[in-house]
């Protein structure tokens, strides 16, 4: 899988700098997210300036299922155009985002920010449409309150990976089970997760809805009919999608990314 690694805060600048170069007149308010999202965001999707809490849970199989949520979250938007990054989420990789539906070529991961965190974070916020970051322990007010501020000026997406208190919306996983095991044996083919969504203004009134991960942005492809005994064709499989009933999924349009390492202090 090809991919770029670049370096300190000039690679930081030259990312930002390529995504805004990307832009176009017409920027659209709204960013799209798959459907069975949509019905858990207001407007059906990632307004432009707002902050998207995603909390994965307490339970381990839970919380497990908040990085699945993240990316699928990520992945229509990606898909239509949009530029995302990820900070300080070093067991999220290239392969898994693939496999959820990102856009790799529109996908830049900054694996550890080091403790300046929340100046990668606004400098990405600059030019990024949406920007991914985990939540270390005791994160203070103010500096919450200076990103969220500095999203809704930019017109970008805020997506804190944990606890945030003041979000938008927090999406956070209550349920999560794995499909494909049988008694002793299988393969882990899907995940399902039930999804509440809590917020403020348009999102007070919580909502909660179950699906499916990948098959959120991933759909499950549809064979052909068996050809008949008199067609001497044989049955064929789409080349662009993924074999569900092997755990398979849609190779990406691109394997290109970047991942962005950066020094302890950026500057």
């Amino acid at each position: 899988m090809a991919g770029r690694m670049i370096n300190g805060a000039a690679a930081l600048a030259e990312l930002v700098r390529a995504a805004g170069e990307t832009e176009t007149s017409g920027v659209q308010r709204m960013l799209p997210v798959a459907p069975e999202l949509s019905t858990l965001l207001p407007g059906r999707g990632l307004r432009r300036g707002s902050t998207v809490a995603v909390t994965p849970g307490g339970r381990e199989t839970v919380a497990s299922g908040g990085t699945s949520l993240l990316l699928a979250l990520l992945a229509e938007a990606s898909r239509a155009g949009s530029w995302c990054a990820v900070v300080g989420v070093p067991s999220l990789g290239a392969i898994a985002a693939a496999e959820s539906g990102v856009a790799l070529d529109r996908l830049a991961l900054v694996p550890d920010p080091g403790p300046e965190w929340p100046t990668v974070v606004a400098a990405l916020i600059d030019g990024v449409d949406v920007v991914v970051t985990s939540v270390p322990g005791g994160v203070s007010g103010s500096i919450a309150s200076r990103l969220v501020a500095r999203a809704r000026q930019r017109g970008s997406v805020l997506v804190p990976f944990g606890d945030w208190s003041g979000a938008d919306v927090t999406l956070r996983v209550v349920a999560a089970r794995w499909e494909g095991l049988g008694a002793g044996h299988g393969r882990l083919r899907r995940r399902e997760l039930t999804v509440l969504a809590r917020g403020r203004g348009a999102a007070a009134r919580p909502k909660e809805a179950t699906m499916w991960m990948p098959g959120v942005t991933i759909r499950p492809i549809t064979l052909p009919p068996a050809p008949s005994a008199t067609d001497p064709r044989p049955a064929r499989r789409s080349a662009s999608a993924g074999d569900a009933s092997s755990g398979g999924a849609a190779a990406p349009a691109s394997a290109g990314g970047a991942v962005v390492r950066l020094p302890a202090a950026v500057g």
